[in-house]
Order: structure tokens, then C-alpha cells, then sequence
């Protein structure tokens, strides 16, 4: 209900570092100039989240996660263009528009993205929330700590969701989907007859199958140690499955491809594991980073190997214009072309510990939580 210049809402807060998710009631603001006024339908559990609770995405506490959520705008602020009251929309990343990066068309390394995904707060402006008491909370994690029933955003990171596509699906395109999809599409842009190792079966591996899938190449090797997992990426469109539990996936990526790999990708964050993927390519492959390691984490890789023209690279949420890319995933899922929604599951918002466990143990590739209105 409203209250003057706020408005309270339902919200899982994270009141310390390695604190539990706790669902309580928090005031968010109205719209102010430039914001708009979502009301969530859904949002995905993303890794990311629990990093960030964890302390290895610095993101002050107390305060709201969640970077994955869809719904309908309610309400805009002044100055808002291009977005209407009632329209579905997808919350996609944030960025600022006027930076060297937003400038060249590569939005995702918005030279603010770390005040953007982490500063608490809009971003030039103060948080959004704060407890029922004044107390105060950080807002806009990704630009709209969604795991509330509200979420204040920008118009710039919305992505209006196609009719007859269930909105309350669509918002793990947001991050781990478009990461794994985008870094297909937009970095690796594999050729004709070409091969991709994906270690890491998840969302974001999963993403990567499908992507490929869609792509010219012709050989998708996914790698993980869940059993399940690596039937569902052969379901997917993966070629070839290692289960990394008793081969060895260098080995076995090398004997499946009679040689090196065009290009691998580490979905994990593991250091291990990213030592495999720089390893499963050679001469004028690709080795391209994906998985969040803890902060501080290091890699190694063979010099010679390296200098023979390997490429070793990083990329950041798919890159590219995530509009562009998000309403694109969204028209091949309708098409039947990216079936993400053999990964979910549902959770109501009040089960999140629930859906973080599931999440963490590999019984849900991704958690879904719905919002209570």
C-alpha cells in the first residue's frame, strides 16, 4: 500500500555478510526523476546473488539481491520515454549511456558498471529502500535488486517481453541465460564445422549449448559431473558429454576432436577447471572465461602453448547491447529454438533459502521465485 512518497513492499534482505535471506516487509520509493516503477512477477536465484552475500561482489548490507526479475511497470518518474504502464517487461542490465564503452556500443563494460552493480544505490542518486523504521537498506544491485515485489529501475535496462510469452519465465535472460548465450553469439561467433567445449553444465553452460546449437559449429562438447546435467545438454544440442568424475576432459576433448578445440569456455569459476579449458585449445583457439572465481582468485596457463597464438579472454554478461540480445533469446525461445524452460523451477518468494540450497546442490540448474501480490 502506499505511504506518501513510498511504497511498501514484501523483499528478501540480506542483513550481513553470510547472513540468511530474510523476507520482511521495506519501504521502496516512489519513482523519482528517471526511474520506473516495476512490479515483479519473478526472479531468478543467480550465483552472482550468493556471491555478493558472501562478500566476493563487494555490495553494501543490509540490503535487497536479486538481478533476474520481470514484470509490469506501474509507474515511471519524470522524464521516462519509451516505457508505458502495464507493459511486461524484462530487467536487464544497467549502464550509463555516456561513458567511452556505452559510447562504443558495449554497454556491459560501462566504465560505471561497478558503482551500477554494486554501489547500493542509483547511481547518481541515494538507495531506494530503507526499513519500515527509516533504517537504512542498499537498493538497485544490478540496477534493481529484484527479489522484492517491487523493483525501481531504469528505462534504458528494460526489455519489453513479446505477448503470449509467460513473463514470469522470462527473467533468468537477464544474466546467467544471456551470459552463456551472448558469450556464443557475440564473442566466440563460432565458423562453419567448428568445435566449443563448455565446462560446466548450469545455467550459463546450458545457455552456451543452446547458443552453440544455433550457431555453424558443428561439434558441442559439454563437460560437468552431474549425470543429469550432461543428458540435458545432450537434449540440448550438445554433440559429445564428459563427465569430468572419471575422464579426463582434456584428454577426451582432444581425442573427440582428433586435436585441440576452436574454442573452450569456462562456465565454473573453478581454477582447476579453467586450467582445462585453457588446455582443451590450441594454436589460434580460444579460451574464453566465464564462471565468477573468488575475489582474489588466480589462474595459470603454459607460456609456450600460449604464445603459439592462443587466445585467453574474459567476457562480462554476453556483451553486446543485452536489449538487443535479451528480446532475440526471447523470440528463439518462442520459436522453440531456445527451450530455457526445461531448466527452472518455482519457488515462492518465502521458500528462498529453499531455492539457494537447490541451487547450490545441483538439484535445480534455476531457481525461479515468485512474487506474492
Amino acid at each position: 500500500m502506499a505511504r506518501g512518497t513510498c511504497v511498501r513492499i514484501t523483499a528478501a534482505v540480506v542483513e550481513e555478510l553470510h547472513g540468511p535471506f530474510v523476507v520482511r516487509e521495506v519501504d521502496l520509493d516512489d519513482p523519482g526523476p528517471g526511474d520506473v516503477l516495476v512490479r515483479v512477477a519473478a526472479t531468478g536465484f543467480c550465483h552472482t546473488d550468493g556471491i555478493a552475500r558472501d562478500g566476493d561482489l563487494p555490495f553494501p548490507l543490509p540490503g535487497v539481491l536479486g538481478h533476474e526479475g520481470a514484470g509490469t511497470v506501474v509507474a515511471v518518474g519524470d522524464g521516462v520515454t519509451g516505457v508505458t504502464e502495464g507493459q511486461d517487461v524484462v530487467l536487464g542490465w544497467p549502464s550509463c549511456g555516456a561513458c567511452r564503452n556505452c559510447q562504443a556500443g558495449e554497454p556491459r563494460y560501462c566504465l560505471r558498471m561497478g558503482e551500477l552493480v554494486g554501489g547500493g544505490h542509483r547511481l547518481d542518486g541515494p538507495s531506494a529502500l530503507r526499513g519500515p523504521d527509516g533504517s537504512s537498506l542498499a537498493s538497485h544491485f544490478f540496477g534493481q535488486s529484484s527479489f522484492g515485489t517491487y523493483a525501481m529501475t531504469t528505462a534504458s535496462a528494460l526489455v519489453p517481453v513479446p505477448a503470449g510469452l509467460p513473463v514470469e519465465l522470462m527473467g533468468p535472460l537477464a544474466c546467467g541465460l544471456a551470459t552463456g548465450a551472448g558469450a556464443v553469439f557475440n564473442t566466440l561467433r563460432p565458423e562453419p564445422g567448428s568445435s566449443i567445449v563448455v565446462y560446466g553444465a548450469g545455467t550459463v553452460g546450458l545457455a552456451a549449448v543452446m547458443a552453440a546449437r544455433n550457431s555453424a559449429a558443428t561439434t558441442i562438447i559439454a563437460v560437468d559431473r552431474h549425470a543429469a546435467r550432461l543428458r540435458l545438454a545432450e537434449e540440448l544440442g550438445a554433440t559429445h558429454a564428459v563427465d569430468a568424475t572419471s575422464t579426463d576432459p582434456v584428454q577426451a576433448v582432444h581425442d573427440i576432436c582428433a586435436g585441440p578445440a576452436e574454442a573452450s569456455m569456462d562456465c565454473t569459476g573453478n581454477v582447476a577447471v579453467i586450467r582445462q579449458a585453457i588446455d582443451s585449445v590450441g594454436m589460434l583457439g580460444t579460451a574464453l572465461l566465464i564462471g565468477g572465481a573468488p575475489a582474489g582468485a588466480e589462474f595459470s596457463a603454459d607460456h609456450l602453448t600460449t604464445l603459439w597464438g592462443k587466445t585467453i579472454r574474459g567476457t562480462l554478461g554476453g556483451s553486446g547491447h543485452g536489449q538487443q540480445l535479451i528480446a532475440a533469446l526471447m523470440d528463439l525461445h518462442a520459436q522453440g529454438r531456445f527451450p530455457f524452460d526445461q531448466l527452472v523451477q518455482f519457488f515462492p518468494l518465502d521458500r528462498i533459502e529453499d531455492a539457494v540450497e537447490a541451487s547450490y546442490s545441483g538439484a535445480v540448474v534455476k531457481p525461479i521465485l515468485t512474487m506474492p501480490h
